[in-house]
């Protein structure tokens, strides 16, 4: 017989609030939309669906452009727009009113895993399993090359990268690799700030703190660590937390 105090703990179980019922493969991706009203998920099944949030019900078809599951979706900072990785490696930007692709970037050659957004919505970063990071000029689709001396390939990675961050003056761009690292770029040219901070094992995930001046990083060693960005970046002779270097 049940004590009282597991008939307590059975009772005050946390259930979900809504079932979101469709996609035919792993779910790997959920936003919500400005409003509160709707969210979008993104699947292996190769589609991108949006729901309303009160009724579970899918609204409009399946958003689809290709053949390939789509890994890792963003929300653009004015909620119009969503950025999305797929197996193909191409990174596609969807308009939310139209449910279509308006862009479509090309470059990575393996899965994009992680996407993200500049604060000011002018640059999109993606991540790959060919272990590189890419920089998107939102407006003209464009690899960002401007100040950069080569390339707006970021490629000192030496195996896939799973996450990306920016930091919140979009000056900083943190990845994390299966490498065992993490890394923090200049976006102004390019270039790594420091040398890769390591760790235990492969990087699974990252975040820069509310200032900027903390980054966290979740690693397959079962540890989550903060790494002081003021001071890596001290030591890279650099003396703003978060600096705009030419």
């Amino acid at each position: 017989m049940a004590s009282p105090i597991s008939q307590k703990k059975e009772t005050s179980a946390i259930t979900h609030r809504q079932k979101f019922e469709g996609h035919t493969g792993i779910v790997w991706g959920a936003i919500h939309l400005p409003g509160g009203q709707r969210i979008i998920t993104c699947s292996e099944d190769r589609s991108l669906r949006v729901w309303n949030m009160k009724t579970g019900k899918q609204i409009r078809e399946d958003w689809r452009d290709g053949n390939s599951g789509v890994w890792c979706i963003a929300l653009s900072p004015d909620g119009k727009k969503v950025v999305s990785g797929s197996d193909d490696g191409a990174v596609r930007l969807w308009d939310i009113d139209t449910c279509k692709v308006v862009k479509k970037w090309t470059g990575h050659i393996e899965r994009v895993d992680s996407v993200c957004w500049s604060r000011d919505g002018r640059r999109v970063l993606s991540g790959s399993w060919d272990g590189t990071a890419r920089q998107w000029e939102v407006e003209s689709g464009e690899t960002i090359t401007t100040n950069w001396k080569q390339t707006a390939v970021l490629d000192e990675h030496t195996n896939l990268v799973t996450a990306l961050a920016i930091s919140p003056n979009d000056h900083i761009l943190a990845s994390v690799s299966l490498d065992k690292t993490a890394q923090l770029w200049n976006l102004e040219n390019g270039k790594p700030i420091s040398s890769p901070i390591e760790h235990p094992q492969p990087v699974s995930c990252v975040s820069f703190s509310a200032g900027g001046k903390r980054l966290a990083t979740g690693c397959r060693d079962k540890n989550a660590y903060i790494w002081d960005v003021a001071a890596i970046l001290t030591e890279a002779g650099l003396d703003d937390p978060d600096p705009k270097v030419s």
